[in-house]
């Protein structure tokens, strides 16, 4: 079980990165667009919103399962910079990333048929997220190395 969940956990991520990337680009050209922000708007903003979730359940389910995780969690290990990593710094760095994206998304639905601010919420939550998502994201371990 674990070794499969490791695995959806690690090409998961790579839809996590298309669909927050095709999020952002639609946020963008929306906004320095002038657009105004409609329901099928919201809908892009949602493939960027899905994945990250699905992701972060997969996460949960996996610091709890792995031997790298929670299982790990020492001072000790705190002194090793990749067991901290995947002790502290992963999750909780993914964990702002997913409540950034989410406020964001809150934010933009709320915005539906009104002027292009739909538009910023989602360009800018959703860019920060992607951000903190890439840099703690740990490359040693990303499919294909």
């Amino acid at each position: 079980m674990y070794t499969g969940l490791q695995h959806l956990h690690s090409f998961m991520s790579y839809l996590v990165l298309l669909g927050l990337l095709v999020s952002i680009v639609a946020a963008l050209a929306g906004w320095f667009g002038n657009k105004n922000f409609s329901d099928k708007d919201r809908k892009l903003g949602l493939l960027g919103l899905i994945p990250v979730h699905l992701q972060w359940v997969f996460g949960v389910i996996l610091y709890f399962v792995s031997p790298l995780g929670l299982e790990n969690f020492s001072g000790e290990a705190m002194g090793d910079s990749t067991s901290r990593l995947y002790i502290l710094e992963h999750p909780l760095t993914m964990i702002i990333a997913v409540i950034l994206i989410t406020v964001g998304y809150s934010r933009a639905k709320r915005q539906i048929g009104t002027d292009n601010r739909g538009f910023k919420s989602i360009a800018i939550f959703y860019g920060i997220g992607l951000i903190l998502i890439l840099s703690r994201i740990p490359w040693n371990a990303w499919p294909g190395n």
